[in-house]
């Protein structure tokens, strides 16, 4: 039956279909690998890695029922197991104990089980439904949405994805791309997915508002819309990429704000305008910003209020918003703690993967999907070609100069030279001319059943991504909860984020007491003695959630082993 497989009857059954799923049971064991991260569990169930499943997801009889499937591969992101096949390199009967079984699913069987869950096309359905509940529980940071996109490459043969840009390699890659929803925190809400080369603007457009504005809680009424006519329903933060007069202002007709870095600033304020504001940041800290502030109309479309914070090195950073209640400071501040989405990204790709491919599958898109018309690209990238080329040899023409005090020699071959260059500017001036000419001739956009056969593509398949990502997600959000309570007992607070990923590769004794209703989780001593005591903190927290263990009646209990 496998290795460390030690409930044989079970399995049998199991394997006749005479078996809903395992029961979860615990034994007194001692040193269990990875126990640590058992202390993530309160925090796991928290943020709904168990709620609604049974809604949305159907689940055939077996050895793992649903609820195994989900706290393995929650595991599995929290241990930095970022891919199934991580699975073969770690001990299954481990990580079973950690479940209440005698080992975790093989690779195949995860796979089997995720396939399975991808055929019923309902990860969509149950990550919206985590993200409603999620911007309920807290609904001021729903107030204040971070949006951006993050490019995903895709190496592999299966389609031909389109080219995008990728700043972080500085190349341009085929890939898939992702659009991101985060709180003021960082916190993730949801991603929307995207194979077609969709900028940020189409995207917000046509995908995040429509669900933001049923999503997002405590939005205002009309009665309230027309006493306060500034109001807004919640403010929108994305970088450059989505600076558009007019999209501001359709935003504005739905009463959604905006907040972006200005775009084409040519002009300096004086420095009289400048003052000193002491900001609290997201992350608790005070930093001072020296801010000034106008009223600006846009693009001669819409009034915003822009606001501008002077560097030490005297540049002006200019911030434009159509949020026109809140104090200067806090909506600097917004804008500037959009690094906060930049390091879930750089963290999420590190730690836990988001970028590894989960199947190698592809699937159909709509052919009434608008892309970008490859011909029309080929067509721009020439243009900018022989623009460059046609820049250079003007800039050499007129740098070569003759006068009467030069040799005759030297004098006729720099006006040799120049007459070469000026018969090569009047080919490329005529070339130029030609090529826009046929830029205009040509659509910009196609849709994907236009493509010819070579350059028509296939999307990555989603569904079983989905599910994993959102499990992922949740990892995320539980061990960031974690870090929360134990940052305010550190001194260096920048160290929480390698404690907790310390406790969870700490081995743990377990102690089921079924008398008592209790399951005793020994956490074995850590590097230090001030770390022991960050933890026994963080045990206290857990243990008044008193959490039930999943499958069972007992009620989780951490502690430190006594030394």
């Amino acid at each position: 039956m496998g290795r460390a497989c030690t409930r044989p009857l079970e399995r049998v059954l199991a394997s006749k279909g005479l078996l809903g799923e395992a029961e979860s049971r615990f034994q007194r064991l001692k040193d269990v690998s990875f126990g640590g991260v058992l202390f993530a569990l309160p925090a796991l169930l928290e943020n709904g890695l168990l709620r609604h499943l049974k809604k949305y997801f159907n689940f055939n009889k077996g050895f793992y029922g649903l609820r195994h499937l989900f706290l393995t591969i929650a595991f599995m992101a929290l241990l930095r197991l970022k891919s199934p096949e991580n699975l073969r390199n770690v001990a299954p009967g481990e990580l079973g104990k950690l479940i209440g079984l005698d080992r975790v699913p093989e690779v195949k069987t995860l796979r089997q089980k995720l396939e399975y869950l991808s055929s019923q096309n309902q990860a969509s359905e149950w990550g919206s439904k985590l993200s409603k509940d999620w911007m309920e529980a807290v609904p001021e940071a729903a107030g204040t949405l971070y949006v951006d996109g993050h490019i995903k490459p895709y190496y592999g043969k299966q389609t031909k994805l389109p080219r995008r840009y990728l700043s972080r390699q500085r190349l341009c890659l085929s890939g898939m791309s992702d659009f991101w929803v985060n709180d003021l925190l960082g916190l993730p809400f949801f991603v929307v997915r995207k194979a077609e080369n969709k900028g940020l603007l189409a995207v917000l457009k046509d995908d995040i508002v429509p669900r933001l504005l049923q999503d997002v809680p405590n939005q205002p009424g009309k009665e309230e819309f027309k006493i306060n006519p500034y109001l807004t329903r919640f403010m929108l933060v994305f970088d450059r990429e989505g600076y558009s007069p007019s999209f501001f202002q359709k935003m504005w007709e739905k009463r959604i704000a905006c907040c972006t870095y200005r775009k084409y600033v040519k002009d300096k304020w004086d420095l009289d305008e400048f003052w000193k504001v002491n900001v609290k940041l997201s992350n608790g800290e005070i930093e001072e910003m020296i801010l000034a502030e106008r009223g600006t109309f846009l693009g001669g479309r819409i009034w915003v209020r822009e606001i501008r914070k002077l560097t030490k090195s005297g540049h002006q950073t200019s911030i434009i918003t159509t949020d026109f209640l809140s104090e200067t400071g806090p909506l600097a501040m917004k804008m500037f703690s959009r690094w906060c989405q930049e390091n879930f990204f750089k963290y999420m790709m590190e730690h836990y993967g988001i970028d590894r491919i989960i199947e190698y599958e592809t699937e159909e898109l709509d052919d009434t999907i608008r892309v970008v018309n490859p011909e029309y690209r080929k067509i721009v990238s020439q243009i900018k070609s022989i623009a460059g080329k046609l820049c250079r040899r003007r800039a050499k023409f007129y740098e070569m100069k003759t006068d009467c005090s030069m040799p005759e020699k030297k004098r006729l071959k720099i006006e040799k030279e120049r007459a070469e260059l000026l018969e090569e500017i009047e080919l490329f001036e005529n070339d130029l001319s030609e090529l826009k000419n046929k830029r205009k001739a040509t659509k910009r956009h196609v849709t994907i059943g236009d493509l010819p056969a070579s350059e028509k593509f296939k999307s990555l398949a989603k569904e079983k991504k989905l599910i994993v990502d959102t499990i992922k997600m949740i990892a995320y959000r539980a061990e960031t909860a974690m870090v929360g309570i134990i940052r305010q007992y550190m001194s260096r607070k920048d160290d929480a984020h390698a404690l907790v990923r310390q406790v969870f590769n700490t081995e743990v004794d377990i102690k089921p007491d079924n008398e008592n209703k209790t399951l005793e989780i020994s956490l074995h001593n850590l590097t230090n003695e001030s770390s022991d005591k960050i933890i026994q903190k963080l045990c206290q927290e857990i243990n008044n959630t008193e959490t039930v263990f999943p499958g069972t009646d007992l009620r989780l209990v951490t502690k430190l082993v006594s030394t």
